[in-house]
């Protein structure tokens, strides 16, 4: 191979390979929208306008580290008849009678290494809106703000006279 052909292929691969990586940083990090979920969800309708309570839909909260994502069943005890020939409730009681259930995707991660139990938050009295943003108001669900370092909840600990200790998140 020519030494011009050389360079022009080594540009060229310097270049694609720029490409790829910048494309992939910028998916990895895109927060102002949600994952896409395999039934349009508006928690605007839910929460917003019907305004039913986050923990409702949201029961583990109330007895341990995760909120969890509402049964089916929950779902059907208000859609066997309201909105029923709508076609996302018609995907919902599909899920429910063949009893397979919906794979939700992920909203709200936080690394490997960092330990967040709801619990103790809503049994202080911190509201969901503090750290999932007015989820009242939104049609797609997505993060508030990027949990990619502690700054957000150590600043928040500190303004509640939380503990600060390492061993709170990490464990």
């Amino acid at each position: 191979m020519a030494p011009e052909s050389r360079h022009t292929f080594s540009l060229y691969a310097f270049v694609a390979l720029s490409a790829l990586t910048a494309s992939t940083i910028a998916a990895c990090q895109r927060q102002e929208t949600g994952p896409r979920q395999p039934i349009a969800f508006s928690h605007a309708k839910h929460a917003g306008e019907y305004q039913i309570a986050c923990q409702y839909c949201h029961s583990g909260v109330r007895r341990g580290p995760h909120a969890y994502i509402p049964s089916l069943q929950t779902c059907m005890g208000c859609h066997q008849l309201t909105a029923a020939t709508k076609p996302e409730i018609i995907k919902v009681r599909q899920a429910w009678e063949n009893k397979q259930p919906i794979e939700w995707m992920k909203v709200n991660r936080v690394a490997d290494f960092v330990y967040f139990n709801h619990y103790p938050h809503i049994a202080k009295g911190v509201q969901c809106i503090a750290c999932h943003g007015d989820v009242a108001t939104m049609e797609e669900v997505k993060p508030p703000f990027e949990l990619n370092n502690m700054t957000f909840c150590v600043d928040c600990h500190r303004e509640q006279k939380a503990s600060i200790d390492c061993y709170t998140c990490h464990r």
